[in-house]
């Protein structure tokens, strides 16, 4: 039974149930700043150990690991006190706001031989998932190449996210590209388009309504294409991810209720495409936490977390990801993606912002 610590109580508590039903969790403990929600979601989930205080939780002997769900800004001070302090750690997206920040918490999981596992969403939801069943298989065929878009209206959202250049949030379009492969980020060259308000661009110093990159892949003949956009351009969400084989290729849908197309080689023309239902893919996970594919943890709807509702529940990603990280830690195995993937997906879009303000210049990845 490993014992669990959720950081933020926003986003983070639709966790909270998934572990508590696992069968190698106990949800220990919660952290939250504001002592009155603290206690709200305390109070909800009868969980009794509350920390307002993140450093005083990581001096609990008693938690082993901490799920981080704060502000993009905190996410990686946050993830090398809790590694230093002998936790492993699960943290939301991105791992970290600079490539020095990433090498920094690489380094640190192998000084300290604790685990750390980037929650991306995507490469647990039940597309990601259907698409690498069509892979192992085989029934892709040669993976020849891939495509990935986040788009999003992030108007509204809180402090740190307005203006915020739209690569520096490029996991939810990087992961699955080089995820399903297992591939490493080689270099990369984004190109900046159109221009968002005076007042959003003048915060990060970026005006760029879209940014669009070209990721080649390390020891491999791929390469992918990604682009994401965060203001001032009309599109309903949207993170889709696309794969093209030599027998067969997936196309995500335009629209959000419709569904995806398998494109099929060698048919005739009016017969390649075919749309297809993706299945859930729930019997992977513990009996205890498979209705979470499909069942959001909130069950009122005025409770539901804007990322949550807007991103269509994640793909049923929440209990995977939950697994996956636990499954880890009790079989000791590096969890996917472990720090060093994390580091080069969260990179690329760092990386990938550099170069649009260069002009597309090429932008090398480092080696994690």
């Amino acid at each position: 039974m490993i014992n669990i610590a959720i950081v933020g109580l926003g986003f983070g508590a639709e966790f909270i149930p998934i572990y508590q039903r696992h069968p190698n969790a106990n949800m220990y403990a919660i952290c939250q700043r504001n002592v009155d929600k603290l206690n709200r979601i305390g109070d909800t989930f009868g969980i009794d150990k509350r920390y307002s205080s993140y450093d005083e939780l990581l001096e609990d002997p008693a938690v082993d690991a901490v799920h981080i769900n704060s502000p993009i800004p905190n996410h990686a001070e946050q993830s090398l006190k809790a590694l230093r302090a002998g936790k492993h750690v699960a943290c939301t997206v991105p791992m970290a706001t600079t490539v020095e920040e990433c090498a920094e918490i690489v380094r640190a999981t192998r000084e300290t031989g604790k685990k750390y596992m980037m929650m991306e969403t995507v490469v647990y939801s039940r597309e990601f998932l259907f698409v690498k069943e069509l892979y192992e298989t085989g029934q892709l065929g040669k993976v020849q190449f891939l495509k990935a878009s986040h788009q999003q209206d992030m108007d509204g959202w809180p402090d740190y996210w307005p203006g915020l250049p739209p690569m520096h949030y490029a996991t939810h379009c990087v992961g699955p590209v080089a995820g399903l492969l297992r591939l490493q980020a080689d270099y990369v060259s984004c190109f900046g388009s159109g221009t968002i308000r005076d007042e959003l661009a003048r915060i990060h110093n970026s005006p760029f309504a879209v940014e669009s990159a070209h990721i080649k892949f390390k020891d491999s003949d791929l390469s992918a294409y990604v682009y994401r956009s965060l203001f001032d351009v009309a599109r309903q969400y949207r993170e889709s991810f696309e794969v093209y084989g030599d027998k067969k290729s997936f196309e995500w849908q335009l629209i959000e209720e419709e569904q995806p197309v398998i494109h099929t080689a060698k048919k005739p023309e009016p017969e390649i495409p075919e749309k297809v239902t993706v299945p859930d893919y729930a019997h992977l996970l513990p009996a205890e936490i498979q209705r979470f594919t499909t069942k959001g943890v909130y069950d009122a709807d005025e409770s539901q977390h804007l990322s949550f509702t807007q991103g269509g529940g994640h793909g049923g990603s929440h209990p995977h990801m939950v697994h996956e990280f636990l499954s880890a830690i009790v079989e000791d195995r590096d969890p996917f993606p472990n720090a060093a993937q994390s580091a080069n997906w969260t990179s690329v879009g760092i990386l990938a912002h550099e170069s649009a303000l260069r002009g597309g210049e090429i932008m090398k990845l480092p080696a994690f």
